[in-house]
This record gives C-alpha cells, structure tokens and sequence, in this order.
C-alpha cells in the first residue's frame, strides 16, 4: 500500500515541519472495503438452513450416464469396475465429511445420509449439495485410472443432486428401501434385456419390445381370505 504525508514550513523558522502520515492497518483497509455500499447484494442471497432433528439426505444422479457409458465401454448388465469405481469415490466423500452415516449406491446414484445432529455447513443444503457432488465427481475422475484400467476417460461425467430431509426414523428407512426395491427392479430388467441381446442375437429395440410384452399368469390358490395375511401378502389385489 502506497502513502504520502503532508509538510509545511513555519513562517518565524526556516526550518521545515514535517507532519507524520497517517498509516492506515491492511485489516481496516478491507474491513471499510466489505462495508461498502454494494454489501446489500448479499440480502438476495436465500439459503435457509435445513430443519432441524431431520435426516439429510443427499442423493447423487449421473447426468445422461446411459450415454457415458456406451462411450466408455461398460460392460453390460454390471460393470463391476465402474461399481468399485463409484464406492471408491463415495468412501472419499464418507472420509471428508464425518457426519455421514450411511452411504448406499446403485448404478449411477449414490445417496448420502447425514446425521440428524449434524451442523455441518451450519445445515445449509446449498453447501452441503454442492461440496459433496463436486467431491464425488472429482475423486470418481481422480480414481478412475486405478478402476478403468485400459479405458481412457474420453470426457468428465456430471452428477446432478437433491437434498431431501425425513423428519423420522422410518421414513428413512423406506427411503432406502425404496432405493433398493428400485435396485432390484432395474437389475431384474437390464440382466433380462441383455441377455436376450448378447446371448439371443436380438437388436435392443426388439429386446426392448420384446420386454415391453405382458404376460398374465392365472394361479390357482387355497386361501383363507378372511384373515389379514392373505391381504398383507398382496396389496397389490387392492390398488385401485
């Protein structure tokens, strides 16, 4: 920082008065610097906390991973390096951020839960969104050489987020048993899709429709229907 001080010379001497130059400390200087009139563009700036006593749960999606990894060459209906790949890189965001207890993943998702105490980022969801997919972005690139061997990283995948909150218990655990249900289904359809691709000789839109096809299956049963076993067994005899 440059300064100058003002001199005068008395007029009964001729010797000069020198006046000292106020110096002014580098921390006052940026203080009256962040006090400035355009301060008040941080009013717009909304980012209220998450609730309180709730579940965070921050959950990771590939964006047009479908895309990315035909380009790459996975191995269809599970690569099992690009799985490893994926927890390799939710373990790095799992070992940043303490507060989270749970981590479960599935093809191109990957959902983190935090613990309901957590004050991490002071809860603000736009922190919390933001640092965990750009870490898990980063390491899944930064590890991809020890997992891809031989397969080189043509372009780097983006992960889209949301951060959902669950005020209990077992709504969490529907939570992620919802994701597992899902896990379940989509594996069930792509190991069928693929067989009937690499193994039927069939193109993916005769696979395709080929899956689209419903077939009823009428069963024959001896069932006490008055008790509610039979009912907790097949809800679904009573969607409407």
């Amino acid at each position: 920082l440059s300064y100058f001080g003002l001199f005068r010379f008395s007029l009964t001497t001729q010797s000069p008065f020198f006046q000292r130059p106020r110096r002014l400390s580098q921390t006052s200087i940026l203080q009256k610097m962040a006090n400035s009139i355009y301060t008040y563009v941080r009013d717009f700036e909304a980012d209220s906390p998450c609730l309180p006593n709730t579940w965070i749960v921050v959950r990771l999606d590939g964006q047009t991973f479908h895309k990315f990894a035909e380009k790459h060459n996975f191995v269809k209906p599970n690569d099992e390096r690009a799985l490893r790949l994926a927890s390799e890189a939710a373990k790095r965001v799992m070992r940043q951020h303490l507060d989270i207890v749970l981590a479960y993943g599935q093809s191109d998702e990957f959902s983190f839960v935090f613990r309901r105490s957590t004050e991490c980022f002071n809860r603000r969801p736009s922190k919390l969104l933001t640092t965990v997919a750009s870490l898990f972005a980063s390491a899944y690139v930064f590890e991809w050489p020890n997992f891809m061997e031989g397969t080189k990283l043509l372009y780097p995948p983006a992960f889209d987020g949301r951060v959902v909150l669950y005020p209990t218990d077992k709504n969490l655990r529907d939570y992620l048993s919802w994701r597992q249900v899902d896990c379940h289904i989509n594996n069930l359809y792509n190991t069928c899709f693929w067989n009937l691709v690499q193994r039927g000789g069939l193109t993916t839109a005769e696979a395709e429709e080929r899956m689209r096809a419903k077939k009823i299956a009428i069963e024959e049963r001896n069932c006490d229907i008055i008790k509610d076993d039979f009912w907790e067994e097949n809800p679904h005899l009573l969607d409407p």
